[in-house]
Order: C-alpha cells, then structure tokens, then sequence
C-alpha cells in the first residue's frame, strides 16, 4: 500500500462500526435518495441473469440494495477493508444472490468481461489513482455493459460553495466522528477537496474508453452519478 492507502485503510477500519449511522447524519438523511440514483439504474439497466460488481462497497448499502430489488442477478461487493466487509456481510445473510470479496480497487480480481456493470459509490476520491481504478472497472466489464460512479464533489454553484466548505470543513467531522473520530470524518473532507471535478471525471470516463457518458447530479452537484458504456 502506499500512503494514501495506508491512511485509508487505517479510517474505514476505525469508523466500520458507526459508519451507516455517521452517514445519516452527515447527510441528514438524505444519502439514501443519492444512492438510490445509483441502485434504480442498476436494477432497471443490468440484463436478465447478469453478474454485477461494486467495487469499494464499504458496508454493502449499494450491492445489498441491488441484490434485494434484482434477485436474478448475481452482486459481487468488493473492499479492501476487512472490517467494513464484516459489517457488511452481517447485513447480507439472508440474501443468496450476494458475496462479499477482499480485494484491491486497482487491481480487480475479475476476469475480462465478466461483468455485465461494475459501479463505485463514494470510493473513487479515496483510491491513489482514479483512471487506473476506472480502467479496471471497464476491463472487468463485458462491451456495451454500464460503469458507474456516484462520489461526492464540490459544488459547481459559486454561491452554494462558501456553505458547504464551511459544513463540510468544520462541522461535519464533528456530526459524524464526535470528539473520538473527528480526524477520521476531516478525511473525508479532505479528499472531496482535492477530487476532480465532474467534468474532469466525465472526461477521464472517456478518456479511459467509456461511450455515451451521462450524468446526474443532487444538492446544487455535491453528489453526482456519472455513468458511461464500456
């Protein structure tokens, strides 16, 4: 690992345990509505059968979502965090279409095409390298299959940016760590600042060889989903 994966790793295998609830609040509530952009394309969009793939699934909120709306599909979730995998392989049980691996964002363990859509939901700005971890992600994906990735950004809207560095900055470590983890939630901050821009993603998407690159974006762009065909 180098640094930044070191610093990562450490976080997610702090916060595991309060992480769904920090979530909730951090976003008021309003997180689900954001990923449900994300689950409705995959269960609307994702053919009969198929094999679907959520790279950094954290706690398994998006490849459990999926596996309960499509129970014809198979949702593999893949963290590199053994103790976010606990939480979300204890959520999981009672599901037969789902599994959780161990396993690297930049290097996936898929083979070529084997998926028919891989998505990444608020992981891409926490990998070393964003256009290696997309270019994994359309490998592992069959042509014409959907890539998608739902992440949080800086709002485009100049008038809305001063409120929410100033939320994001100085009291959401605090809504979502309390005084024992609030380094941990600044993290997270930290690494939305320093994350490309949608338009940037949107075009490394085609950079890296996706077709038809949409967006949708929520709360003035601070969440997005960017999708593109591999």
């Amino acid at each position: 690992m180098d640094t930044t994966e070191k610093r990562v790793y450490s976080i997610f295998e702090q916060i595991s345990g309060g992480y769904d609830r920090a979530n909730a609040r951090i976003s008021l509530g309003l997180h689900r509505r954001w990923k449900r952009m994300l689950t409705h394309r995959l269960a609307g969009l994702t053919p009969p059968g198929a094999q679907v793939l959520d790279v950094c699934c954290g706690t398994g909120d998006i490849a459990l979502e999926t596996a309960r709306l499509r129970s014809d599909l198979t949702v593999t979730g893949l963290d590199f965090s053994p103790a976010m995998l606990q939480v979300a392989e204890s959520r999981g049980r009672d599901l037969g279409n789902v599994r959780f691996l161990r396993g690297s964002a930049l290097a996936l363990p898929g083979e070529d095409g084997q998926f028919a859509a891989a998505c990444i939901s608020f992981g891409l700005r926490n990998t070393a390298d964003y256009g290696r971890v997309l270019r994994e992600m359309r490998r592992v994906v069959q042509p014409g299959g959907m890539v998608y990735c739902l992440d949080s950004f800086v709002p485009d809207n100049w008038l809305i940016r001063p409120f929410y560095r100033l939320y994001f900055r100085y009291l959401m470590p605090l809504i979502g760590g309390g005084r024992r983890d609030a380094a941990c939630y600044r993290w997270l901050y930290e690494s939305t600042e320093r994350f490309l821009r949608r338009d940037a993603l949107e075009a490394l998407f085609r950079e890296v060889g996706m077709t038809g690159v949409q967006a949708e974006s929520r709360m003035f762009g601070a969440c997005v989903l960017v999708l593109g065909c591999a």
